[in-house]
């Protein structure tokens, strides 16, 4: 198994690849597919009149592709088949075909560490209209360069900052689904804004009754006497804190998914957040205090490794034939 250190090494390389081909290829830094056309990602153009745009009424999911493979692509689509389920939204193509036009895309653009979205919305329809079933969903999908949501270059071998929020909480259940993946991120902009205030990178929002829930775009992890907590409440069933779970098994770890109160965030062994665009990412400043010394754990060290190792194993992956 390749260390951290080789497998950033040799997504830079890749990088430079790719930069190398920008100039022949239009897709080399993204691509879109529209109205059933592929496009250069900055190209791309939505109606105007979607309520996917005009009231955020969508779900959509976010699947990685990692040294020309896609990273557990089926659970990903299964994920968003759900979502659809519960907004009363329908896929408007055969997930088959869906699977097959994002490996086409990539194969396209040829980016080999990438980033793709799959968007479902309401489509163009009166909102007074929303109960007709002639309501045509649309369907929008793209893919750019692998995002980073921590610095690999420093964050992701030293640790990075975060502070538990306290002018916003996350949107209770009551009112918005977390386990339905969408693009409302008013709570959670406010607490990347906070977070900025006071001197930190990342958010982590409570519920409002004093346990943690989750921050933009990411699943919160604790380790606590050899033990692994995750909020079960007001947050994303994340595909990447699913594996973080199969990992830990791996490990011979038991991992508890369950209320995590506030406080034991400031006394934990370790801490880190998980997500499709940056993997294990650990947090070793908690509101400007270090995390048990300051230093990267064993367990979330050990954690980082097996799960970029996954992003070789066929059981997990697809690979693109380019």
């Amino acid at each position: 198994m390749a260390s951290l250190d080789a497998v950033f090494s040799a997504y830079e390389s890749r990088v430079a690849e790719l930069e190398a081909r920008a100039a022949t290829n239009p897709f080399a830094r993204g691509i879109a597919w529209v109205d059933g056309e592929f496009v250069p990602l900055h190209q791309a153009r939505v109606p105007l009149l979607d309520q996917g745009f005009l009231h955020c009424d969508l779900t959509y999911d976010a699947p990685a592709v990692w040294d020309g493979r896609f990273f557990r692509l089926d659970d990903h689509i299964s994920r968003l088949e759900a979502s659809c389920a519960k907004l009363r939204l329908r896929l408007p193509i055969p997930r088959e075909d869906m699977k097959r036009l994002l490996v086409e895309m990539i194969s396209r653009s040829e980016m080999r560490d990438a980033l793709a979205q799959m968007m479902v919305t309401r489509g163009i329809i009166d909102t007074r209209q929303m109960t007709s079933d002639k309501a045509v969903n649309n369907l929008y999908m793209f893919a750019k360069p692998y995002v980073w949501a921590m610095r690999r270059d420093v964050q992701q071998t030293t640790g990075g900052s975060a502070v538990v929020a306290r002018t916003v909480r996350r949107v209770p259940p009551g009112a918005m689904d977390p386990t339905v993946k969408n693009l409302q991120w008013g709570d959670l902009v406010r607490g990347m804004f906070e977070a900025q205030d006071r001197g930190a990178t990342y958010a982590l929002l409570t519920d409002g009754d004093g346990n943690l829930t989750e921050g933009p775009g990411f699943n919160v992890v604790l380790v606590d006497g050899g033990v692994i907590y995750t909020p079960d409440r007001g947050c994303l069933m994340g595909v990447t804190r699913d594996s973080v779970l199969r990992v830990a098994k791996g490990l011979g770890l038991e991992m508890r998914c369950e209320f995590v109160p506030v406080d034991m965030a400031y006394r934990c062994d370790e801490l880190f957040i998980c997500t499709t665009a940056g993997g294990v990412m650990p947090i070793t400043t908690l509101d400007g205090q270090a995390v048990a010394g300051g230093e990267i754990g064993p367990v979330t060290k050990s954690i980082m490794d097996e799960y970029w190792a996954m992003h070789y194993d066929d059981t997990h992956t697809l690979e693109v034939k380019y």
